[in-house]
């Protein structure tokens, strides 16, 4: 089987696509990638040797060139997306120009060539925030940030697809992922990183924000699931339910590190912010996928790969990547 990785030196398709080479030792995988900011091939150097592995530069809204790569695969998996909710605050442009309109690229393109297995991956954040409850895959869609609104334009093109042209397209709904090779804007790799440095944590608003919290690697078996074994055009929420308070999640970090409420920094809260997100995730469990990390292994697992790793994640804290976006100060 081959499969074309769009976004795979990402942190969440750079994961898959080491998962993939790892457990399934029948499958080639074309990663296409164009290196923006948060793509490194470093997130895949354990696997670039492998002769089942080929790395494309080049970006997802090249339709010549995506057209080139379908032609010689049997599956795809599109990764490639901008994700930062506080970047989209600052610019929504390149989120509407990936998300949307390079996932239209990757869609005709399948569509051209009739790949069958086509899954995209989205977000819980189109369902927009829930105070009870948690969103079922039928769940209309509301979507509170610029991010958000792309990610659920894709999941829309992906519906039309099949309702026009009678090519299903299968989308994941994930949660909050974590893990290594995090980006460091990110909360929790931001946290780690900042008590290594003996900073403050940044937390929005109260802190009452509540996330559901999945290790990556999980994620991507998932993901693996989804793209194999549900039916093409099947839409999966995909969560750890490890459901936890922006505030608390910072405390729990905090006190590894031997720190107490002082490292909390409340700062002024962002535009749209939602309040939180839950999915159910009866259907993908149905499916014979439970989380096997437990939150309490992943984040100790996390916090040793950011201290072992200084390396990858020290020059890019240099460049500006722990700087908080999307204040209200900023967006005014």
């Amino acid at each position: 089987m081959r499969v074309l990785v769009t976004g795979g030196c990402g942190f969440i398709g750079s994961a898959f696509v080491r998962w993939v080479l790892t457990e399934q030792p029948d499958v080639h995988v074309v990663n296409l990638d164009a290196l923006t900011y948060a793509g490194n091939p470093e997130n895949v150097a354990s696997v670039a040797h492998l002769d089942r592995y080929e790395f494309v530069h080049g970006d997802i809204r090249d339709a010549p060139l995506v057209d080139e790569l379908t032609g010689r695969v049997d599956a795809i998996v599109n990764f490639a997306a901008e994700t930062h909710v506080d970047r989209s605050i600052e610019g929504p442009a390149p989120f509407l120009s990936t998300n949307v309109v390079g996932a239209g690229v990757l869609f005709d393109a399948a569509r051209r060539h009739g790949i069958e297995r086509v899954l995209h991956i989205s977000t819980d954040e189109v369902y927009g925030s829930i105070d009870v409850g948690s969103f079922r895959e039928d769940d209309p869609l509301r979507p509170n940030s610029p991010y958000a609104a792309s990610k659920a334009g894709a999941d829309l093109l992906a519906r039309s697809w099949a309702e026009t042209y009678d090519h299903p397209i299968s989308i994941t709904r994930t949660t909050n992922n974590y893990g290594p090779y995090h980006y460091p804007e990110k909360v929790i790799p931001l946290f780690i990183t900042n008590l290594m440095e003996g900073g403050t944590l940044p937390v929005y608003g109260d802190g009452g924000n509540v996330r559901d919290w999945l290790h990556v690697v999980d994620n991507a078996r998932a993901q693996w699931l989804v793209l194999t074994e549900a039916p093409p055009g099947t839409v999966v929420n995909v969560g750890g339910g490890n459901e936890l308070s922006n505030r608390d999640l910072a405390r729990r970090l905090a006190d590894a590190f031997g720190r107490d409420d002082d490292a909390i920094e409340f700062v002024a809260d962002r535009p749209g912010h939602d309040r939180r997100y839950s999915v159910d995730t009866s259907r993908l469990r149905g499916m014979g996928w439970e989380p096997r990390i437990t939150l309490d292994e992943g984040l100790a697992d996390v916090m040793a790969w950011y201290r072992d790793n200084e390396g990858w994640w020290r020059p890019l804290r240099g460049l500006g990547a722990s700087r908080r976006r999307g204040l209200v100060a900023e967006a005014d």
